[in-house]
């Protein structure tokens, strides 16, 4: 089973891949994309365990909150957004901020909402590991999506057939 990880190209291929079952082309579309996502879940999580030392749960939230401004996300909007009990993201939280990547706060004007925020040390690691995990999800993803799956794609998201660049 290890060597099957370690290659992914000697994996089965996605059944949705072929197409010509009974699957309309808007669930085919979204299989691929599971399965997309699946082999960029699987390659990521060496990778971020290697240049960032957290879990892949862990670094999602991170990714979260690169992505906002400094003040951070309320905790029950992190669980929303990455469809996670609070109680596990509470455990979460609490091993980030141990390593001294996020900060916790009290939201203004709400005892009981917490706010992350990332710190300083978490935007530089972050950045400094960002060429590699950008690498990593291309290879994934070209991995998984060629011409056939990007034509079952542009089923579910019909945008993706227009080549021309949007603002």
């Amino acid at each position: 089973m290890a060597a099957a990880q370690e290659h992914p190209a000697e994996l089965p291929e996605c059944p949705s891949h072929a197409g010509g079952g009974l699957l309309p082309a808007e669930l085919r579309a979204w299989m691929l994309l599971l399965a997309a996502t699946g082999a960029v879940e699987q390659r990521l999580r060496s990778v971020v365990k290697e240049t960032l030392d957290v879990s892949h749960d862990e670094f999602l939230i991170l990714c979260l909150l690169a992505e906002v401004e400094r003040e951070g996300l309320r905790m029950t909007r992190i669980a929303e957004l990455l469809g996670r009990p609070k109680t596990r993201l509470t455990y979460q939280i609490a091993c980030l901020q141990h390593a001294g990547l996020v900060t916790r706060k009290a939201a203004c004007g709400d005892k009981r909402g917490i706010e992350v925020a990332l710190t300083d040390k978490a935007r530089r690691q972050i950045r400094d590991a960002s060429a590699a995990l950008a690498e990593t999800v291309g290879q994934a993803v070209g991995h998984v999506i060629g011409p056939e799956q990007r034509e079952a794609l542009c089923a579910l998201i019909p945008e993706l057939a227009d080549d021309t660049p949007r603002p």
